[in-house]
């Protein structure tokens, strides 16, 4: 049985996580973490999550939680995502991160650590957006600059980040089709006297609001036509079962930074 920690617990995925990991045949939940001064810190996790006392406590000791488990599955901010890989990596933990809003300088961080330490980093864990972003990139490298991409997503008003964590991977997809890079055409919102739409940029909006789980389009304009690809999230549980499987698969792996593609053996083969 695979020794799962789970960062960030009390949250909405951290006890998706937890029950997952409980109805697991394969893994066991071996550390739960919170931060600093948490009401969760210190407490039994079965009493706070409703039920019987269970005996595993709650922690804000991420040192002592990495020596109790295989994996580290971490839905939490950059700056803690961040810290973690390097620890994770120092320690001989897999680390599955699902955090998103990452700099520049976060994500060259956790490249550094993906040198010694294994992890899988997606800004979506589900099969079906995972499908999309290899979509996305054959449709793009098929119709090139003749049709405008627009990459549209809605989510919850209590998300933070914009464009979500998914939306950047589907831009990232689709200029990867056409042999560019990103953050070379990304175009994120407009307003006021734009002028023109830029052939080849790649546009961003974003949507938030009420109880949206998740929801992503893209857009591809042509003259006379648009193709649009489509996936939208109606169970939150669908992420914690991604990285569950994400946890699984790390396994077997070596040092690197392996994304979803990897794991569901989607990776495009000119990737």
């Amino acid at each position: 049985m695979m020794k799962i920690a789970v960062m960030g617990a009390s949250g909405r995925m951290g006890q998706m996580l937890i029950r997952l990991i409980d109805d697991s045949d394969q893994a066991e939940l071996s550390a739960v973490v919170e931060r600093a001064g948490h009401d969760w810190v210190g407490q039994d996790l079965g009493v706070v999550m409703g039920g019987a006392a269970r005996g595993l406590i709650a922690t804000d000791d991420v040192a002592q939680a990495l020596d109790a488990c295989d994996t580290i599955i971490d839905f939490t901010t950059p700056a803690v995502t961040v810290a973690l890989a390097q620890q994770a990596a120092q320690a001989g933990v897999a680390h599955v991160i699902g955090t998103t809003g990452f700099s520049d300088d976060d994500l060259a961080a956790i490249a550094e650590a993906g040198q010694t330490g294994r992890i899988v980093r997606a800004g979506n864990m589900s099969l079906g957006v995972n499908l999309l972003v290899t979509l996305t990139q054959q449709v793009a490298a098929a119709l090139g600059t003749d049709y405008d991409i627009e990459i549209v997503e809605a989510h919850h008003r209590h998300k933070v980040d914009a464009p979500s964590g998914t939306a950047l991977m589907l831009g990232d997809a689709a200029a990867a089709g056409r042999g560019v890079t990103l953050a070379d055409v990304a175009d994120r919102g407009r307003d006021g006297i734009t002028g023109a739409r830029k052939s080849g940029d790649i546009g961003f909006h974003a949507i938030r609001g009420g109880d949206f789980i998740g929801e992503h389009d893209v857009i591809f304009a042509g003259e006379g036509e648009r193709i649009t690809l489509r996936h939208v999230a109606s169970d939150r549980a669908l992420f914690a079962r991604g990285a569950l499987r994400a946890a699984l698969w790390l396994q077997g792996q070596g040092p690197g930074e392996y994304s979803m593609l990897d794991v569901l053996g989607l990776q495009p083969r000119n990737a």
